[in-house]
């Protein structure tokens, strides 16, 4: 066998075995035997952090494209925002989102917008959006298992976003 095969097949062996030798995969971890204990330790499955879907949802209706992203869905907080970005080359972008985006969810509570903290014209705008937790006494994500942000007359009639929030 010539030297540079010989080393071909040496590192193909050696990245095989290295594979299979830390291995039982993804998620797995050798714990070290016990003081005092004896053979041979044993893998064990360990927490692995979830991957993080990305949550951000766009539209590209009309001349503006929109893109939405919730901030804190999780939280038990007094407010659900969104970090929205509006972009456009040819619209001229200064409206009062307040006034034109609901919340809703699939257990038939629907808030209106609170707060919209970007910046009033030009072509490239992005803030948060935010809107009230409380819906009718209850809190708006309670029960739900879908929730839906829709946005009206951003040069387009009507632009939908939706969250799955449960399994």
């Amino acid at each position: 066998m010539k030297p540079l095969a010989l080393v071909g097949a040496v590192l193909l062996l050696v990245v095989v075995l290295a594979a299979c030798g830390s291995a039982q995969g993804p998620g797995y971890a050798v714990q070290p035997p016990a003081p005092g204990a004896t053979g041979t330790p044993v893998p064990t499955r360990t927490t692995v952090p979830p991957v993080t879907a990305d949550l951000t949802r766009s539209d590209s209706q009309g001349a503006v494209e929109v893109s939405v992203r919730p901030l804190d869905l999780g939280s038990q907080g007094d407010t659900v925002s969104f970090k929205v970005s509006l972009n456009t080359h040819s619209v001229d972008l200064s409206m009062d989102l307040t006034t034109l985006a609901s919340l809703s969810t699939d257990a038939a509570r629907t808030v209106e917008a609170s707060a919209w903290d970007g910046p009033t014209g030009g072509h490239h705008v992005e803030g948060t959006l935010v809107f009230p937790a409380i819906a009718d006494g209850t809190r708006l994500l309670e029960g739900a298992r879908r929730l839906t942000l829709t946005i009206v007359n951003v040069d387009a009639p009507q632009r939908t976003f939706t969250w799955n929030l449960a399994p």
